[in-house]
């Protein structure tokens, strides 16, 4: 006999059904395994001693401030902790409670379930503009096509073009512009049916340029202004393009000038689920949550959003991250442009854990084997 301690990152459905256990108990047993923290902010203190009680009665906890049970302050917040099974439990329980229980039950299924690993896809980047960033990004023409086909030789499941940059304190062009510095590798990228090879995406918020380009195969619109613009959200509905909806606080030229949030997962989660009707509204099906990472974000800001991507899951969207040699490596780790590669595999590593599915790069062989490796370790 031995005895074996698991990572808490196993892939308990996986151990079950090695063991041969009854597929019945596999669900049991699984949701068991699973672990919920959940922050509820601003709750009736009467609601928070009355789920506190239930929680306890399924084998969950809530954990609340001094006080509260002699109701001293008239509402608190608090952290539920429970695993998927007891969650369900208390969310019933709730149902018919008092003091905004009810409500509160319907978000906590939203809570359910957010586990389900999915595949990752890989998006690499390629700008027309000669004032991106990152130089080494930078194409033309020819050598704009070559990049494009070496990532995808390299496992790019998707490549986002762009012809403007957007880095902090970047003046936008005209439309008239970015189309001339991008209708050549439009066309060219066209002639050679790329579109056949790899899902062609357009980072772009002109109307002008976006339609260009949705003509020629391209089917993704990548807006960091997340369809601020109706006409960018009509050209999506009506050719069934994957619509990008990033949250950015203010435009690039201003968005580093003292950003500040309540709580920037609330707040994000708040844009997302206005831009998501709007979206549907326009016939749009298919759509990617991008949270903006250094779109009008501070430090702390980029790294709460990274670590609880799994938040914004319940919203029933795959989520993009986008963190690719950013300033939140730098504020970390000083370090030139160029030498920011492997803090972003571990910040786009950290986001895939938690629940991203797609991650824009620059570096797309590395990403490819970083995550093929990491895939492996989870099982």
């Amino acid at each position: 006999m031995h005895v074996e301690k698991l990572s808490n990152t196993t892939d308990l459905h996986r151990e079950l059904h090695k063991l041969g256990v009854d597929t019945g108990g596999i669900a049991i047993m699984a949701d068991k395994g699973t672990a919920h923290a959940i922050k509820i902010a601003d709750l009736h203190v009467g609601a928070a001693n009355i789920l506190k009680q239930d929680a306890l009665s399924v084998g969950a906890d809530l954990a609340v401030p001094r006080g509260t049970v002699t109701a001293s302050v008239p509402r608190v917040d608090a952290l539920l902790i429970a695993n998927e099974r007891q969650l369900k439990m208390l969310i019933q329980k709730e149902k018919a409670q008092p003091f905004g229980l009810k409500q509160l039950s319907n978000e906590l299924e939203s809570f359910l379930r957010l586990g389900v690993k999915k595949s990752v896809s890989v998006m690499g980047i390629v700008n027309a503009n000669d004032d991106s960033f990152h130089k080494d990004s930078r194409f033309q023409g020819e050598a704009a096509l070559r990049r494009i086909q070496q990532m995808i030789e390299d496992g790019a499941d998707m490549i986002d073009l762009g012809g403007v940059s957007s880095r902090p304190g970047s003046d936008s062009v005209s439309a008239e512009e970015e189309l001339a510095r991008l209708s050549a590798i439009i066309d060219l990228l066209y002639e050679e049916k790329i579109y056949e090879k790899v899902r062609l995406s357009l980072d772009s918020y002109e109307p002008k340029v976006i339609a260009y380009a949705l003509e020629k195969g391209f089917a993704i619109v990548n807006d960091i202004t997340g369809l601020a613009n109706d006409e960018v959200a009509r050209l999506c509905g009506e050719y069934n393009a994957t619509a990008v909806i990033m949250h950015m606080l203010g435009d690039p030229k201003t968005m580093q000038e003292n950003p500040s949030y309540g709580s920037v997962v609330h707040d994000v989660e708040l844009f997302f689920r206005d831009r998501i009707e709007k979206a549907e509204r326009f016939g749009i099906t298919d759509i990617l949550l991008d949270c903006g990472i250094g779109f009008g974000k501070r430090l702390e800001d980029n790294l709460a959003l990274i670590t609880h991507q799994k938040h914004f899951l319940r919203l029933g969207k795959p989520l993009l991250v986008g963190a690719s040699r950013k300033s939140l490596i730098n504020g970390l780790y000083p370090c030139p442009i160029g030498e920011r590669l492997p803090g972003t595999l571990a910040v786009h590593l950290k986001a895939i854990e938690e629940g991203a599915s797609v991650v824009r790069v620059h570096d797309v062989k590395e990403h490819v084997q970083a995550i093929r490796v990491w895939e492996a370790l989870q099982g």
